[in-house]
Order: structure tokens, then sequence, then C-alpha cells
């Protein structure tokens, strides 16, 4: 018993108990986050997670029950719910790490939102266990979280980040052409009156030339006469 009460409070458990409990706490608040904000923090938490799981020391079950368990069918689907519109049409992605693929040639639709949920019931179901504070359900919560990571959540965590990161780039290639429709939409007529056809002002015969950018231009006072015709 004694070994086991000091695996679970080592210095790399605890640091994973940290980003594991902040991981959690991220995906419960993120239905009030902008999309773009959501991918930018996932792309940063989650290869955390990864890394501090991956850290994390040998510890095998001691106790003869599993431990109890958080996340229930119903708040599993209200996250995922969120989750899903929240990424909207950049939710579903193609993998093909997947025990599907075995029985398929072509890659299997997955979703970003049902990934993240699976591992936070797994997350979430240890972190209330490992919170109650009793050792020997502490070690035993933290040998299952353990080989689930290398069994199923570990894989899912990153094939979610190959495909928030095809969602980042994609998405703000995105955003640069809506900001350039943007700023073409905001020119106005008059913007370019003195640059189209029908326009006299650059004429040679104009007295003292053009003056449509100058503070002495009247072309535009009491309406454009630039395409009058002369």
């Amino acid at each position: 018993m004694e070994k086991e009460s000091q695996t679970i409070f080592e210095k790399n458990v605890i640091e994973f108990v940290t980003v594991a409990a902040e991981f959690c706490a991220f995906l419960e608040r993120a239905e009030h986050m902008k999309r773009k904000a959501f991918v930018d923090t996932s792309l940063k938490i989650l290869p955390l997670l990864y890394l501090k799981a991956s850290l994390l020391p040998k510890c095998e079950t001691i106790g003869d029950e599993a431990p109890e368990t958080y996340v229930t069918e119903e708040t599993y689907e209200i996250l995922r719910i969120n989750l899903a519109g929240l990424m909207g049409e950049k939710d579903d992605y193609l993998d093909v790490f997947v025990q599907d693929m075995v029985y398929s040639d072509q890659p299997i639709k997955k979703s970003i939102s049902e990934d993240l949920a699976d591992i936070y019931q797994d997350i979430k179901d240890f972190i209330f266990v490992f919170q109650l504070g009793l050792n020997e359900t502490m070690n035993d919560s933290l040998a299952i979280c353990q080989e689930n990571f290398g069994l199923l959540w570990g894989q899912k965590l990153v094939n979610t980040l190959r495909a928030l990161h095809d969602v980042k780039y994609n998405q703000q290639d995105e955003n640069d052409e809506e900001d350039n429709e943007e700023e073409n939409n905001e020119l106005s007529d008059d913007d370019y009156c003195c640059e189209e056809d029908g326009c006299h002002c650059h004429d040679h015969n104009h007295e003292d030339g053009c003056h449509c950018h100058d503070d002495e231009c009247h072309c535009h006072d009491d309406g454009c006469h630039c395409r009058d015709d002369e």
C-alpha cells in the first residue's frame, strides 16, 4: 500500500492531474467561446495533456472493485452537442487510424466533438475519483486512466490534434479571403469614379490637371460630375 501511496503523489502524477483538470474545465466552458479561440487553445492543451500522460509512472490496480464514474450518458451528450455546435461544418474529418479500417479500404469519417467528448469522459472520471482523496481508489483510477491512454484516448487525442491543425490553417486562409472581400466591398463608387470610362478629370485639356486626390478637389461637392458630358 505504501508504494501505491507514493506513486499517486509523485511530481509527474500531480502535473498530469493539474493539466487534466484544466482540460476538463476548458471543454466545459467551450460553448461560450468563439471557434478560433477554442481551436487555438485546443492545439496548446492537447499536446501538453499527451506529454504529461506519457510521463506517468507505471501504475497497477490494487482494489477489487472498479472506481466510481462521474460522466453520465446525458453529461457526455450535452458536451458533445455543444462542441459539435461550436465546430460547425469543421467538426467532421477523415481518419485512417481506427479499428474499422481493417474492414475498409476507405478513410472513416470521424468528428472532433465526439473524440473530445470521449477523451473528456476518461479524464473527468479519473479527476472525479482522484479528488476524493482515498489512496486506493486514487491509485486505481490513475491505473485505469493510464491504461486507457495507451489503448483508447491517446490515439484519439493525436487524431483530433491533426484535425484541429487542419481546421486552424484552412480557417486562416478562409478568414484572409473574407477580410479581402470586406475591404473591397467597403470601397465606394467615389473611390473609383475618377478611374473609370467617362471621367474627364484626366483629359489634357482639363484645367490645371486632375485634383481628385488633392485638398483642392471639388469633384465630389454636390455629387460627382466626373462622368458628366463636357
